[in-house]
């Protein structure tokens, strides 16, 4: 069976969207594929498949918890979890843990966060029945 959807985005909101731009195309190096003045939209994945807007905020953020109803966790799926660990602390950004391995979800990973606060997670998935990218 055949997805279903041809592209997917997900949207971010941040009260002041610019520190979260400069963070998403310096630190992370995502291309803007569109920038509509209060949003810009970055590709995720090459392909064009997946994709990234942070946009103006309408209001504040109701709560820090990722995991309650409402909540999200965005996770950057790559092979070189460690450099991209490495690449981060090196700009500066403060990352809560080294990469770990999760034996119940079988991945490596590590999270942080975004200017607006967002939980990020870069991800390696250690399970041979993963799609692979393509």
């Amino acid at each position: 069976m055949s997805t279903p959807f041809d592209q997917q985005v997900t949207f971010l909101y941040a009260e002041d969207p610019a520190p979260s731009w400069r963070f998403y195309e310096d630190v992370l190096v995502l291309d803007c594929v569109q920038d509509q003045g209060s949003c810009r939209i970055y590709a995720a994945a090459p392909g064009g498949r997946g994709f990234l807007g942070v946009c103006r905020a309408r209001g504040p953020r109701v709560t820090d918890n990722p995991r309650v109803q409402g909540g999200a966790v965005i996770t950057f799926v790559i092979q070189d979890v460690e450099g991209w660990h490495a690449r981060l602390k090196a700009a500066g950004v403060e990352v809560a843990t080294a990469p770990n391995y999760s034996e119940a979800y079988r991945v490596t990973s590590f999270f942080f966060r975004d200017p607006a606060g967002y939980t990020l997670e870069i991800q390696r998935f250690e399970r041979p029945d993963w799609p692979a990218p393509g």
